[in-house]
């Protein structure tokens, strides 16, 4: 399983337990909530009422003077209210009152035919039985034994005469059905919005995963392509995957360094033995007296064999300087045509070895790439070279220039004896040489080297296949400036 997968999933893990334990705390507070504002405001109506209804109570007509006719003309008033969305019409309260013995002796439900609670003994009810004796008295009733919605609260308030002793009950009662649909409706609010914030939640844990995720993903990928060879750079991520990707490239520079050190020197010192051998044998052979035709034979082979070992040297250390070369630093437009006549005034020029042997077909119109003037111009001159030398003497050297597809491409065309099927595979290769026709020395084989290096930090190829018709064509491909 990806890590970005596993960060997902144990996010979403936990957003899922918050939200439900934050989900089951806030909708199971909502009703007592509400139940408890709804009898704070029943403390203070059944109070209030209380007071109104002290003159009539003492004086006994509870039942039938101005509290008692005008709480039941209640009934008939239409409230036309509008509260967040709901509509109330007319009162749910029921008010009772008992005297001092728990007796009820007023009843709103005694109206149109009905008696009510008249007459009956309430002293047992908490409401009741607790405001009689000086406390807080309330409880909540089913009125439906079988309907567990059917729940009424009831809230009282003593009613005191003169001397402050208390003379009667009042209370007041209202069914919790009244306030259920607010009860709902909040419950659905905090459902809702507590979706809309795990929704949210998840999102941005998505996003946080796919980023971190998306930043391990390119070190990993950087890791990759390193440990494989390829010229890479370290891809520009934040914070601290910046500085684990600073710590992987010093990494990976010091053990290449180290690993490239080691196979230089070992190949380099096998590359010598060859000249340094013919020197020492020809050295050898000059301290003993000779003709004077050897001698100078001889001279020639020691000058020859420095020559190439100072040449090997230079490629050397020209192709170790491109090969940590992880991008350009400052590429600049560079015209293909204007390089392609500097490696032939350089090659073909009076007295060069190409002279007369090179021929150009370029585009009419001027073509530009990207890239380092320097290292184009030394790429496409070792091509030339090599097909010069691997030409016969008075072989055709042709560089074509062609576009295709927002490419360019150089093709240096010989007609010399073509790549064997052993070496095709083998030519860009670090000191891989094939023998000059001709019995001629073999080259440091770090020319065709350098070729590919240079293509790939351009960021294109380099190619040696061979021609119809006998002899090579290689290849450098570049891709085009942008136009604009």
């Amino acid at each position: 399983m990806k890590i970005g997968l596993r960060i997902f999933l144990g996010y979403f893990l936990v957003v899922a337990m918050a939200a439900l334990l934050l989900g089951r705390v806030f909708v199971a507070e909502v009703k007592p909530g509400v139940r408890q504002a709804m009898e704070d405001t029943l403390v203070d109506t059944a109070n209030v009422l209380a007071e109104l209804a002290t003159d009539d109570l003492l004086a006994g007509r509870i039942n039938d003077g101005r509290f008692a006719s005008r709480l039941r003309g209640l009934s008939g008033r239409d409230f036309g209210a509008q509260i967040w969305g709901f509509q109330k019409r007319d009162s749910q309260y029921r008010v009772y009152v008992t005297d001092a013995k728990g007796i009820v002796v007023f009843d709103t439900d005694a109206r149109d035919g009905r008696t009510g609670a008249l007459g009956k003994d309430y002293s047992r009810w908490n409401d009741v039985y607790l405001t009689l004796q000086g406390r807080y008295g309330a409880r909540s009733t089913l009125a439906d034994p079988d309907d567990p919605d059917s729940s009424v609260m009831h809230v009282a308030a003593p009613i005191r005469d003169g001397q402050g002793r208390i003379a009667g009950v009042l209370t007041v009662a209202k069914p919790n059905r009244s306030i259920a649909p607010f009860i709902q409706r909040s419950q659905l609010k905090v459902l809702r919005w507590g979706m809309v914030l795990m929704g949210m939640s998840l999102l941005i844990g998505l996003l946080a995963a796919w980023w971190l995720s998306r930043q391990l993903g390119r070190l990993r990928r950087y890791a990759q392509a390193a440990t494989a060879g390829e010229r890479v750079v370290l891809p520009d991520v934040p914070g601290e995957f910046g500085e684990l990707g600073r710590a992987l490239e010093t990494m990976r520079v010091r053990l290449d360094g180290k690993q490239y050190v080691e196979h230089y020197v070992h190949t380099l010192t096998h590359e010598l033995k060859a000249p340094l051998a013919a020197i020492r044998g020809s050295a050898e052979l000059l301290e003993d007296p000779m003709a004077e035709a050897d001698r100078a034979r001889f001279i020639g082979n020691i000058r020859g064999q420095g020559e190439r070992m100072a040449q090997m040297i230079e490629k050397l250390l020209a192709l170790a300087a491109i090969e940590h070369r992880q991008q350009l630093e400052r590429p600049e437009p560079v015209m293909l045509s204007t390089l392609a006549q500097d490696v032939l005034e350089q090659c073909g020029g009076p007295g060069a070895k190409g002279d007369g042997r090179i021929r150009l077909s370029l585009p009419s119109t001027g073509l530009a790439v990207l890239g380092d003037a320097f290292l184009l111009r030394q790429a496409l001159l070792n091509l030339v070279e090599n097909a010069l030398d691997f030409s016969p003497a008075d072989g055709l050297v042709e560089v074509h220039l062609q576009t295709s597809a927002g490419r360019a491409r150089f093709e240096v065309f010989d007609r010399g004896p073509g790549v064997p099927d052993y070496a095709r595979e083998r030519v860009f290769e670090r000191f891989y040489s094939l023998p000059r026709p001709g019995g001629g020395s073999r080259s440091s084989g770090l020319g065709l080297c350098f070729v590919a290096e240079v293509a790939d930090l351009h960021g294109g190829r380099a190619s040696l296949d061979n021609r119809e018709g006998g002899g090579a064509v290689a290849t450098l491909e570049l891709p085009l400036a942008s136009q604009g």
